[in-house]
């Protein structure tokens, strides 16, 4: 990068930095917000461990605000708050995609606007939120991200296709679906990704496609449950 760039990118982080209230001199934070697509310390690993920081959040703040709700409507409400578009949409509130480090690449198609890289990206963010600053910095961040989210709608979050289709098979006392990856499409920054689905009464299989494994078994699913209500 010149030295031009390298300023740029720098002034965006501060300025991201700012608008999330944390140091910008913390040792994880740039890695966070850089891609693998950029460089070789990436933000997998603070991806992995942001995922368990949200969630442990997101699970107090429920069980604290419906203290009525039952286990399986909690877990519901917590699904739709950590799922990908979600967090991809808060990603963009706070223009975490302008602060963004990416290889060529991911900047020829527009990485910085990807779902998965946005939510991706925000859980390493507050999981360097939480090396560097501790667990209640990191707490008050994802509810002050999160917002009203946490306690808004009381209607309960449809259930997503793998929970219907695992409900309808125990209402007949069948065995579980039967998941597999059997295929990904693309190159490593776009690829897409086809699962199976699989059940045993009656012997049935269903394929689906999706930016994710996750996507893609939950696609398969879906497949497989109009099948079986037709």
């Amino acid at each position: 990068m010149t030295a031009i760039s390298l300023e740029l990118a720098e002034n965006s982080l501060i300025k991201f930095a700012a608008r999330l209230g944390v140091a910008v001199d913390g040792e994880h934070f740039r890695q966070s917000l850089t891609h693998r697509s950029a460089a070789k310390q990436h933000n997998e690993r603070l991806e992995f461990l942001g995922d368990s920081v949200l969630n442990c959040v997101v699970t107090i703040e429920l069980y604290a605000r419906f203290p009525r709700s039952r286990e399986g409507e909690l877990t519901r409400r917590r699904a739709q708050l950590i799922q990908e578009l979600t967090l991809a949409e808060i990603a963009r509130e706070i223009d975490l995609g302008d602060a963004l480090c990416l290889g060529p690449g991911e900047l020829k198609t527009g990485g910085h606007r990807r779902d998965s890289i946005l939510a991706d990206a925000l859980e390493a963010v507050i999981a360097s939120v939480h090396l560097d600053h501790g667990w209640e910095v990191a707490y008050a961040l994802v509810v002050r991200l999160m917002g009203d989210r946490l306690s808004k709608s009381p209607q309960i979050p449809a259930k997503d296709a793998k929970t219907q289709l695992q409900e309808w098979l125990q209402g007949k006392g069948a065995d579980l679906p039967q998941y597999a990856l059997v295929d990904t499409i693309g190159q490593d920054h776009q690829k897409t990704f086809v699962a199976s689905c699989t059940i045993a009464e009656p012997v049935m299989t269903g394929e689906g496609k999706g930016s994710s494994r996750r996507a893609a078994e939950q696609s398969a699913a879906a497949t497989l449950l109009k099948a079986l209500r037709q």
